[in-house]
């Protein structure tokens, strides 16, 4: 029995867990797709399922909009950090530029509250006319994004990667050549994980974006936070722009989740 029970209870945990993460997922799926008095009811009643809710977020409010400006504010946002990142963790790892002060330096700025970093980019945002502009939000994102990916990333370019570097060094490559065909192929599972991470923390980012954004350029976690009218939270509605907001990283978890393993691991495992 005890043998049995040390089997069993590892199980059990699991399961736990895992329903404490998919019961709420599964429970926004369910208000999605009732209708907007179903929703309200306690306990719950599963009532007429349909796509109405689905078509009331593009029909009556400008959810296309709000997820056209996310997309293109996250994708930005990563192209631009990922590659100044990189370099940022490379010369960490190689050379220790600025030391431990610029690492520590770098690590702090991440552990900012995002109030404190807001009003002086309001601010200065305001005076270059930038403000209520997409450009404002790539510009904060990377505020957020760049110190997480470089202190990410340092790990990445230590241990196996620098003996490579050094073997092609010694026949005959540039620093430039070890960089771009030892150093990057090989992390490339964790430049692939800092990616698709910078993109998620871009895309959940509601702070910069309730702030610096205008009405043309809200961004999805401010337009969801806005469904909301005289008679209440419209809960069905918010549950299907909810769903229709984690498509993107669903969809992209199962063509990157063995880079995205494998990249979070790499530097654990060196």
């Amino acid at each position: 029995m005890k043998r049995l029970a040390r089997s069993i209870a590892p199980h059990l945990v699991l399961v736990v867990f895992s329903a404490i993460i998919v019961l709420p997922l599964l429970w926004v799926v369910r208000v999605s797709l009732t209708d907007k008095l179903t929703a309200y009811k306690i306990p719950p009643e599963i009532g007429s399922i349909g796509s109405m809710n689905y078509s009331a977020i593009f029909t009556s409010y400008p959810f296309t909009t709000w997820f056209f400006n996310s997309l293109i504010v996250a994708l930005i946002t990563t192209m631009i950090a990922l590659p100044l990142a990189t370099a940022l963790a490379y010369v960490f790892a190689r050379w220790n530029t600025g030391g431990v002060a610029l690492r520590l330096g770098v690590l702090a700025s991440q552990m900012l509250p995002p109030i404190i970093l807001v009003l002086p980019l309001f601010a200065m945002f305001l005076m270059a006319g930038l403000m209520q502009s997409r450009i404002s939000l790539i510009i904060a994102h990377l505020t957020i994004c760049l110190p997480f990916l470089s202190w990410m990333l340092v790990s990445f370019f230590e241990g196996d990667v620098a003996r490579l570097e050094e073997a092609a060094r010694v026949d005959g490559a540039t620093r430039w050549q070890a960089f771009i065909k030892i150093a990057v192929p090989v992390a490339a599972p964790g430049l692939l994980a800092a990616g698709l991470l910078g993109f998620i923390l871009s895309w959940n980012e509601f702070l910069f974006a309730l702030v610096l954004s205008g009405p043309d350029t809200q961004t999805l976690p401010v337009g969801l936070a806005g469904l909301e009218t005289h008679a209440g939270v419209e809960i069905a509605p918010l549950a299907a722009a909810t769903v229709v907001s984690l498509l993107p990283v669903f969809l992209l978890l199962p063509f990157l989740r063995k880079h995205l393993i494998k990249g979070l691991s790499l530097g654990a495992l060196k």
